[in-house]
């Protein structure tokens, strides 16, 4: 079978091409790892099932916090939980990466208890697909504070690698914050991260590719998920998310991991295995790293028919193995 073969990403050899995609466990508190966090991830982790574990997102200040039950990557005091969820993960034979997250607009007043900011003052519905928009429109962030948010981008990837991690998915998806930058619906800039032009929406992405990659260094695994079309008029198209991962993978990316963009992690009418495929398939063709499909996966048999249609190099389940702990025991 073509998803138990080995695959190397960056410096890394994955024993097979199957990955637990990071879908929230909704067990943390005040952003900490809880006794049911642990648990959540070693019954769905259990035999080695998987050749990369996408641990759920993280916020990476208090701000960005997309839910009042999310992960946070945000304080040292976060090290000692990651680092638990981590080793459950490598005990369990799995490479283990840390997703990394703003919510923008996504986060809100009610639980955050702080002002909501994005690329432009437009809400939008972040995370899932059937969410409330945030009543509260976001102030733009100033250069200045794109900045400043960037360094706390950058020490949520030191305190991934101080718990062990090898390496972080950067999340760029599903409308959150930087997801908000690159799509032209959610950016209205006309600075030099302006919505208008590709260099624009994605100069905050190549920024923090950059630093982090300085930050964790050349050996550890580095993914982007990228909202890779909003499929409605005026949005990200396909053509330009193959132009943005071709930056992308230059600046020092390792792996593509395609996803949706405002659409968030559904396709209306769309209900196939693989049904961002499209996207994945082009940016195949496009580049020269590893690229993972993730959405509509329910059997490994699925798994495998997207291999060979070349639609992916890699394949992620979510929603499945969240809801069947026990899913893909025959991979062992």
């Amino acid at each position: 079978m073509l998803i138990k073969k080995t695959i190397v990403a960056g410096h890394h050899t994955l024993k097979n091409r199957m990955v637990k995609a990071p879908i929230h466990s909704e067990t943390c508190v005040d952003g900490k790892v809880t006794e049911e966090t642990l648990r959540h991830y070693e019954e769905r982790t259990k035999g080695g099932r998987f050749g990369l574990v996408v641990v759920e997102h993280s916020f990476v200040r208090s701000d960005g916090m997309a839910s009042p039950t999310q992960l946070s990557s945000s304080r040292d005091s976060d090290i000692d939980g990651l680092a638990r969820i981590c080793d459950i993960v490598h005990k369990n034979g799995s490479k283990a990466v840390l997703q990394i997250s703003h919510a923008g607009c996504g986060a809100n007043r009610s639980f955050t208890g702080q002002e909501t900011v994005s690329a432009s003052d437009i809400s939008v519905t972040c995370g899932w697909p059937n969410a409330k928009p945030n009543p509260e429109k976001p102030r733009p962030l100033t250069v200045n504070e794109i900045h400043d948010l960037e360094e706390y981008y950058f020490r949520a990837a030191e305190r991934a690698m101080k718990a062990g991690y090898d390496g972080i998915n950067l999340h760029s998806a599903h409308a959150y914050l930087l997801d908000q930058f690159y799509s032209p619906i959610t950016n209205k800039r006309t600075d030099e991260y302006n919505g208008y032009t590709l260099e624009g929406r994605t100069r905050i992405h190549m920024e923090l590719i950059k630093g982090i990659r300085d930050v964790i260094g050349e050996k550890a695994l580095f993914m982007l998920r990228l909202g890779g079309c909003d499929y409605v008029n005026g949005g990200t198209t396909i053509e330009d998310s193959v132009e943005a991962c071709k930056r992308f993978e230059t600046a020092g990316v390792d792996i593509l991991d395609i996803s949706g963009g405002t659409c968030c992690f559904t396709r209306k009418g769309h209900n196939y295995p693989g049904y961002f495929g499209d996207i994945s398939k082009a940016v195949k063709k496009a580049v020269n790293i590893p690229v993972l499909l993730t959405g509509g996966v329910r059997t490994v048999e699925d798994a495998e028919m997207l291999l060979k249609q070349e639609k992916s190099d890699m394949v992620g389940v979510g929603r499945i193995i969240t809801a069947k702990p026990e899913w893909g025991m025959e991979l062992i």
